[in-house]
């Protein structure tokens, strides 16, 4: 199977997309009900049959349907089977799809979490809506917590490290640059709406692993994953939030494969104005650069929208294949949607595209995909073929089942909560509220007397350096063998991170054990060299 069968034209030509060239991504626009979603579903089992893994967001939640076969009983039974007859598709029978479902909130599916550092200040900035001056002071925050080693991955590592830093501004001002509690005020308000609307769910471990959404089943085709977005709908700057962040972490973890002979992944973004609306020019840029760039990755990426001027022209030049259901002229802006789709067709001297748009039936389309050789094939109006799964919403039941006989079952399912910067920051305040609270009931001098709680600098090989300079060790070649295990590059030396890694814990444990500020980054060097 080399392409896609879309339907067939007025002239009777079929309609295909090539497998070669869907990586050059594509537009499905339409106004509302006019098929955007059934065309959706046609072109989504067609790519699992070809063995290419398809993720798409079931915004109003009739996409769940595709994991069951269609049925003669159904409804809009007659009216599948007679298009199916009457644009030649000799063998159509009803069929299903292997599926897995996704929810953020792990309600329809399994649940979905990346962590706050993998999310990054640009994108969390945006979530936020965050002006200039707080997405510095959030730059702040990411720097100190890697400059600490501290880890951010949920809501509460992120409030933790805001207040920390609001609480030593001063203190941090001089590298960092200035921090003001107002600042950090605002954003942690704006956290704390985030988390009302259920984005703690999404912050936190186990985070998703992308190669989990480019998998095939033991016959070949490839998984759909279907994201439950129904509910997510209501934070529409969290639906497009997390489908920026599931596209740049395609571009980053997925290798140069220039053009294959069939995608490796497709990705249909629904709602996609959502990703655009309000967005910053950098926002936007980086939307461009990702487009630009997942193609030399096999991705396919398939904006679905009901007007073609809600995407960006920068972005719409690069989609080769378009199919473009009817649009309704009631607005002035709907007659600029028209005539802005219109133009960009290659010209097909025998069709008035401009009045063909409004005339378009339901389930008829304009289509014009990208030749064997790149150029774009004239625009034809087109019957669009039948999907063979259910067209409709699944019950809870059914998904149940289909759940259970997920290759991800109990993967996702239980959420971990382990040591991270909110838990650091918790014992050190702890401790120091304890200290306080000694020297003010036997006074200074009194408490300076005292035998140190912890064992001193060099108290033995099974001291507190030894263990803290042995645990930092571990953890940094264990996270390099964690990165590569996952797929994730790394330049780093296993022994010379570990090393590095045991210097700066006994460097800055000696610095501050004998109260010479400072003494750790010049120690650091020294000892570094030393353990190598």
């Amino acid at each position: 199977m080399s392409e896609i069968f879309l339907g067939l034209g007025a002239d009777g030509e079929r309609q295909v997309l090539r497998l070669g060239r869907a990586n050059r991504h594509g537009l499905i626009a339409g106004a509302t009900g006019t098929g955007k979603t059934v065309t959706l579903q046609t072109i989504a089992e067609q790519f699992s049959a070809a063995g290419v893994p398809v993720f798409m967001a079931d915004v109003k939640g009739d996409l769940s349907g595709v994991c069951m076969a269609g049925s003669p009983q159904f409804k809009n039974a007659a009216i599948l089977e007679s298009r199916a007859k009457e644009i030649g598709i000799a063998d159509y029978a009803y069929a299903d799809n292997p599926a897995v479902f996704w929810d953020i909130y792990g309600e329809q599916g399994h649940p979905v979490r990346t962590t706050i550092s993998e999310m990054g200040p640009l994108l969390l900035a945006r979530l936020m809506d965050l002006n200039e001056t707080q997405e510095g002071v959030l730059n702040i925050v990411f720097r100190l917590a890697d400059d600490e080693g501290l880890l951010l991955l949920d809501l509460e590592d992120l409030q933790s490290m805001l207040a920390y830093v609001g609480q030593n501004g001063t203190q941090l001002a001089l590298k960092y640059g200035n921090v003001s509690r107002a600042t950090v005020g605002t954003i942690q308000r704006q956290l704390l709406a985030l988390e009302s609307q259920g984005a703690a769910q999404f912050f936190g471990e186990p985070a998703l692993e992308i190669a989990d959404f480019i998998k095939c089943d033991d016959q070949g085709r490839g998984y759909i994953n279907v994201l439950a977005a129904d509910r997510l709908m209501r934070s529409p700057k969290l639906y497009a939030t997390f489908l920026l962040w599931l596209l740049s972490e395609l571009f980053e973890v997925l290798p140069e494969v220039g053009d294959p002979e069939k995608p490796c992944l497709v990705f249909f973004f629904d709602e996609a104005h959502l990703l655009f609306d309000d967005a910053p020019k950098a926002l936007q840029d980086k939307v461009e650069q990702v487009v630009r760039l997942v193609r030399s990755k096999g991705v396919g990426v398939y904006f679905v929208t009901q007007n073609p001027i809600d995407i960006p022209e920068e972005i719409a030049g690069q989609l080769g294949n378009r199919v473009q259901h009817a649009l309704r002229a009631f607005t002035p802006r709907d007659k600029r949607a028209i005539k802005a789709a219109a133009e960009t067709f290659r010209i097909n001297p025998a069709l008035d595209v401009e009045t063909a748009i409004t005339e378009l039936k339901v389930g008829e389309a304009l289509v014009s995909t990208l030749d064997d050789d790149g150029a774009p094939s004239v625009v034809q109006r087109t019957l669009v073929a039948p999907p063979r799964s259910r067209l409709g919403p699944i019950t809870a039941k059914e998904r149940a089942i289909v759940q259970s006989i997920s290759p991800f079952d109990g993967k996702y399912d239980t959420r971990v909560d382990r040591e991270s910067a909110e838990e650091v920051l918790a014992a050190k305040a702890a401790d120091a509220a304890a200290t306080a609270q000694e020297v003010e009931e036997k006074g200074r001098e009194e408490v300076a007397k005292q035998e140190r709680k912890s064992p001193g600098l060099w108290d033995g090989i099974g001291g507190k350096v030894a263990k803290a300079a042995a645990g930092a060790a571990a953890a940094s070649a264990g996270s390099i063998l964690a990165q590569t295990m996952q797929g994730k590059k790394s330049r780093a030396s296993p022994k010379a991170s570990a090393a590095s890694a045991a210097a700066g814990t006994v460097a800055d444990t000696l610095g501050k054990a004998i109260g010479i500020p400072g003494l750790g980054r010049f120690a650091r060097n020294l000892i570094g060299g030393l353990m190598r």
